[in-house]
């Protein structure tokens, strides 16, 4: 062949493969076995990029222009897991909802990190228990055995860079990771510590067991969405709060009988440490969910709430928090059932206040793809029911398809006129402050006796 030729067919297609490799389109899809929903949505953080709805074959695809590089993850209802994508993508994945995260398998360009993202979450849900164990070792010792895992987890990263092609970006997520989620347990350790060896106050600690705190990025803008990053940075404003309390505030270290005091450390840590505005907006409603959600006395509620404003009053969550507080005031005793309008079997709207005239009710939640939880409640309302005629048990189902619902009534053979369908999470959720899955409201003919009872621990 002419060799001048030769060279412009050689040029002509590594100026294709370059303009290939620069094009910002990034492809996402695959297949869904078993789906328990008609879409899959794919974030980043917390903004919606696109929908998809599954095919006749429960395939879905995202074709984008263009994305921000970094962490995503997708939803397909009620699971979720992160995805890795980078200008000029095409991957795919495939997975069975049975088992969603252990069939979850990953191919197509930035395999590699996305399936070892993915070991990585699964080793770390494994080793739970093994380090739960771990707790009641000394420091020292301790830290040698959490050191060792997380040697052997970057040797695998290493090995897996010295195979595969990985981009800064990825190796940073990766790395970050395996050396957050470490962090944790290090945050941890003193308090399960404590727990477990049944000791009256914190052990001791080696002087340089923090040592690892000097690394810390407080502003990291790809992490801000990681549960590794996001979780170490909760454990440690926890474990700060304590620490910087324990010295300076005496008697109010008592933090079971005042949570006001600890969780207002907790709002001038985050004011003073934390500026990323991502990180930081959810990290202050992560407090005033935690908070609230303990049902302190209203007075306290009100203190926090002018204090939240105060540091934190453009909050992206406001509008959350703010509801959440409502609700509370709204569900304090003596006071009426709130309005919320349910489904029977007949597809009938009812509403909860008419649920509960002229009669004792108790009122608790259960979902369907909570199989494991919705047969431990049944049990539990049967044996309720036995112990305490005078009550009507009124099951409200929360995140099912109505069909769905309708079958498992059915099958599990419960008495229809006590088994009612809430159609929009949401509204029960900031009506009723469902967020306790064991959560159950006594009421006596419509006036609320106790909003925030447990069903396991109130009777």
């Amino acid at each position: 062949m002419n060799k001048t030729l030769l060279y412009f067919i050689i040029f002509l297609l590594a100026a294709c493969n370059t303009a290939e490799k620069k094009s910002p389109k990034v492809y996402f899809g695959g297949e869904i076995v078993n789906p328990s929903s008609e879409y899959v949505v794919l974030f980043k953080g917390d903004v919606v990029l696109d929908t998809a709805r599954l095919d006749e074959n429960n395939r879905f695809s995202f074709q984008l222009d263009s994305v921000d590089e970094g962490l995503h993850h997708f939803y397909h209802f009620p699971e979720e897991q992160y995805v890795f994508l980078e200008q000029g993508d095409s991957l795919q994945l495939r997975l069975n909802t049975i088992d969603f995260d252990e069939s979850l398998v990953f191919s197509g360009t930035n395999e590699p990190v996305n399936n070892f993202l993915l070991e990585m979450f699964l080793a770390n849900e494994l080793e739970e228990e093994l380090i739960y164990k771990y707790y009641s070792l000394e420091p020292e010792e301790f830290t040698l055995k959490i050191d060792s895992l997380k040697k052997l987890k970057l040797e695998s990263l290493n090995n897996l860079s010295s195979e595969a092609e990985l981009s800064d970006g990825a190796m940073e997520i990766a790395r970050a990771g395996i050396m957050y989620t470490s962090f944790i347990f290090k945050e941890a350790y003193p308090f399960y510590h404590k727990k477990k060896k049944g000791e009256k106050s914190i052990h001791d600690l080696p002087p340089d067991f923090y040592d690892y705190r000097a690394d810390i990025n407080y502003d990291h803008n790809g992490l801000c969405y990681y549960r590794p990053y996001y979780n170490f940075m909760k454990y440690h404003l926890g474990n700060l709060s304590y620490m910087d309390c324990k010295k300076g505030c005496g008697t109010q270290i008592k933090m079971a009988k005042n949570q006001l005091h600890f969780n207002q450390h907790k709002l001038m840590l985050i004011d003073s440490l934390i500026k990323q505005n991502e990180l930081r907006d959810n990290l202050f409603r992560n407090v005033a969910m935690d908070y609230l959600l303990k049902y302190d006395k209203e007075e306290n509620i009100e203190i926090f709430i002018k204090e939240f404003h105060q540091m934190s009053g453009n909050n992206r969550h406001i509008h959350e928090i703010n509801g959440l507080y409502d609700g509370i005031r709204n569900l304090q005793p003596q006071k009426e059932l709130p309005e919320l309008l349910v489904f029977d079997s007949d597809g009938n709207k009812v509403s909860i206040k008419d649920l509960g005239k002229d009669r004792q009710v108790v009122f608790y939640f259960w979902s369907a793809p909570e199989k494991r939880h919705f047969t431990n409640m049944i049990k539990r309302i049967n044996l309720l029911k036995e112990k305490y005629p005078e009550y009507t048990f009124i099951g409200l189902n929360v995140r099912t398809e109505h069909s769905r619902w309708n079958n498992m009534v059915e099958v599990s053979q419960l008495d229809k006129s006590e088994q009612f369908w809430t159609e929009n999470f949401e509204d029960v959720a900031h009506t009723l402050i469902v967020y306790d899955p064991n959560r159950g409201i006594i009421t006596n003919d419509g006036i609320i006796v106790d909003a925030f009872a447990n069903v396991y621990t109130s009777f």
